[in-house]
């Protein structure tokens, strides 16, 4: 996580210029040419992965909507754990999935993902982690799957590891969850640092080839060896889920 949080491609726009015919009309050249030309433009025009996450992603208004004073920001580089999964390394292969949701990496074969935290007080209250990653057709029912597996498979914690540090993870535990979307599921797990325990609570929502993954945590408690049990903020929750449908 960002140390627990000790605390997105866009597609080449190609443009084509289409050939003029002699004396105003089109030629047999031109004509088969024109389906190709008409073809190009129209993927001109895609929204790219990336592009589509900008979109889907909750911004301030969509929170304030459900309840005024939060925040949504782009997160701070300070704390990052690990910049891509290749950047972590476990005890259990299995768990991977657990240290990519909870240090806003993408589960599976991703297209693009994007990440913001919400809190509504800050360093006081603690944030909510959202990170939505978009898929090729199958890939994100395979990256629930994964996740899904690890939450079974972990019970007894893990260990990941970057260049920027250890992170030990002392259980991991399923949850209770509101089913939204195409599939949910919910865990929270827990860690000791500077000898106090964290509780961190975790859930991810599949909507169609989009998986929004939210993540907790009282950064400023552990940095300060004081308890804490962040849980998932609903507004955040309820604001990107309405906004994936």
């Amino acid at each position: 996580m960002k140390r627990s949080a000790l605390a997105a491609s866009a597609l080449s726009v190609a443009v084509l210029t289409g050939l003029t015919a002699c004396g105003g009309g089109d030629s047999e050249t031109d004509a088969a040419d024109k389906p190709e030309a008409e073809a190009t433009a129209s993927k001109a025009k895609e929204v790219s992965p990336a592009d589509r996450l900008a979109k889907l992603m909750i911004t301030k208004a969509d929170v304030d909507n459900h309840e005024e004073g939060y925040a949504v920001e782009k997160p701070s580089d300070e704390f990052v754990f690990a910049k891509s999964p290749d950047e972590v390394t476990l005890d259990k292969k299995v768990c991977a999935p657990l240290a990519y949701a909870m240090n806003q990496l993408p589960l599976g074969e991703a297209q693009a993902d994007l990440t913001r935290v919400a809190s509504k007080d800050g360093l006081n209250g603690g944030f909510t982690y959202v990170t939505l990653t978009a898929y090729e057709d199958g890939g994100a029912e395979s990256a629930m799957a994964g996740l899904s597996k690890a939450v079974a498979s972990c019970g007894d914690g893990f260990t990941a590891k970057s260049k920027s540090g250890t992170s030990p993870y002392d259980s991991v535990t399923a949850e209770p969850t509101t089913k939204a979307g195409d599939e949910s599921l919910a865990f929270k797990s827990t860690m000791t640092v500077l000898g106090t325990t964290h509780t961190l609570h975790s859930a991810a929502v599949r909507h169609d080839d989009v998986i929004a993954v939210y993540f907790s945590v009282d950064g400023r408690a552990i940095a300060e060896a004081r308890p804490s049990d962040t849980k998932l903020s609903t507004v955040a929750v309820g604001a990107q889920n309405s906004k994936l449908g």
